[in-house]
């Protein structure tokens, strides 16, 4: 039997599912990882690059693509076992040349080389920007709900048309609890949307020859 209104029910389902709070503790993860990324990759590159005029940086240099590499992979993992995202196998070189310059060649010349490097750069202002909007929805949420045991302690103003409004009893709270309900799914939502944008960045920068995305909400 199919339900009346399909799109409200995915709506308010996020509420029961898994995966919202699974993409909500990826999501809060973000913002610390990518700061973390962004200062290694610009003092380590920055360092070989100031010391490579007297050889000591260019070893320093082959580190760091090593580093940020592995930092790529440990990011697939985390869209892939988190996010849920279908991103095939990152598979950088299959070459067995015993040359070594002809390997650092291909190395260098892969796309995913430089594309992992810029998807860990950017995942500093993209985290920075999803921490800033979650925090504001969840702390939006939770104040509303905790309301009727903090109702004495504030006076609330919803802008001109409400300057100020005075609680004097729990009664006088309780439409704040259903306004924090109603928040919550609308949080969750975002959530997904914002998961989604990060699973998606992290499919056509962790992977080779991705053209074609499926972009789709998950409850």
């Amino acid at each position: 039997m199919e339900h009346p209104n399909p799109g409200l029910s995915q709506f308010f389902r996020v509420m029961v599912s898994k995966q919202p709070y699974l993409n909500l503790l990826y999501l809060f993860s973000s913002f610390p990882l990518g700061l973390f990324y962004f200062v290694f990759l610009v003092s380590g590159i920055a360092l070989g690059v100031s010391l490579s005029i007297i050889w000591v940086g260019i070893p320093l240099l082959l580190v760091m693509a090593a580093g940020w590499l592995m930092l790529a992979k440990f990011e697939r993992f985390l869209a892939v076992h988190i996010l849920n995202e279908d991103i095939p196998e990152f598979n950088h070189s299959a070459n067995t040349d015993t040359n070594l310059w002809n390997r650092f060649r291909e190395h260098f010349a892969n796309t995913v080389t430089w594309k992992s490097l810029l998807y860990l750069i950017l995942k500093f202002p993209l985290g920075l920007a999803t921490f800033v909007i979650l925090v504001t929805l969840v702390a939006l949420t939770l104040a509303f709900l905790s309301l009727p045991f903090t109702y004495n302690t504030m006076e609330i103003s919803f802008g001109p048309w409400l300057p100020l409004w005075q609680m004097d009893s729990v009664v006088d709270a309780l439409p704040c609890v259903l306004i924090g309900l109603l928040l919550w799914p609308v949080t969750l939502n975002v959530v997904n949307g914002l998961a989604c944008i990060h699973a998606r960045l992290a499919r056509v920068m962790l992977s080779k020859n991705q053209v074609e995305i499926p972009f789709s909400l998950r409850a």
